[in-house]
């Protein structure tokens, strides 16, 4: 006899799940029974993704795009509600660092990441939004109680500074006010919304700082040195009180809980996954 999956029936949208956390977590969701529309940039790592979950017998699409476009968070949203009909879950994951100092950074460089970690979030749930209103006034109107849930994905940079990163950390303190203040908005849908604020995570991300060719990675039309130099990485892991960076499986569990039922009377928080680092 099967056993019920915790998200058996759900429809999730992960942004951002071509690769690396937001890979894990539609991997995640998927093995608990939630039907997954998967999101990226580039098309080749989504259809991995998209394998990946087939071939553990689940169910997912993919909706591939740039988040960064206007038009394309209602592209989005469509897709998962065109072909299922439901939309239950919501994380934006999706985004990318681009370091300097304030003196160094352009305004150019400053708008792009506040772009990606907050205005395609709220694109995304404004599109949403029109659906999760009407189901929420259908299921109270039968007498129906569904609980979903929205995840927004935070850092420890957000919450404390990180030196280098003036932009992404005012976007991830930023990506807080929106889930608190959509908490309060949506608590009438019964849509819980929460964050989770990640430490090191061990991506291409957070990978140790390469140099030439092999320390860029391609977004869009630009071409972005990724990663973080080793001293500091080995500095992060040292302060982290469990003494090591999370791998991505570790910190898709984090978003998981706010997405079972064991979670349907929390929203407005803030969980800090940063294996004990709270600087």
């Amino acid at each position: 006899m099967s056993t019920a999956r915790k998200l058996d029936g759900k429809v999730a949208i992960v942004s951002g799940s071509g690769r690396g956390i937001g890979r894990a977590i539609a991997l995640k969701l998927a093995s608990e029974g939630a039907r997954v529309l998967v999101n990226d940039l580039d098309p080749e790592p989504g259809a991995e993704t998209v394998a990946l979950i087939e071939a553990s017998g689940g169910e997912a699409a993919l909706c591939a795009g740039d988040l960064s476009d206007p038009a394309f968070a209602q592209v989005l949203v469509d897709a998962a509600t065109d072909r299922w009909a439901a939309l239950d879950i919501i994380v934006n994951n999706a985004g990318y660092t681009w370091d300097s100092v304030i003196q160094k950074m352009t305004d150019d460089q400053f708008a792009a990441v506040m772009d990606i970690h907050v205005a395609a979030p709220f694109r995304v749930l404004r599109a949403a939004s029109g659906f999760i209103r009407e189901a929420a006034k259908a299921e109270a109107a039968e007498g129906r109680v569904v609980h979903r849930k929205v995840v927004n994905i935070s850092s420890v940079a957000g919450l404390y500074g990180n030196a280098g990163q003036v932009n992404y950390s005012a976007a991830k303190a930023a990506i807080v006010g929106l889930t608190r203040t959509l908490c309060k908005e949506w608590g009438r849908y019964r849509v819980n919304v929460n964050a989770v604020a990640f430490g090191l995570v061990n991506t291409r991300m957070t990978q140790p700082l390469a140099r030439g060719e092999d320390a860029l990675v391609q977004v869009g039309d630009r071409a972005l040195r990724m990663g973080v130099q080793e001293a500091m990485l080995d500095d992060i892991s040292r302060l982290t009180p469990l003494g090591r960076g999370a791998t991505p499986e570790e910190a898709a569990g984090a978003v998981y809980l706010f997405c079972i039922p064991e979670s349907d009377y929390i929203s407005g928080q803030v969980l800090v996954a940063g294996g004990g680092l709270l600087i």
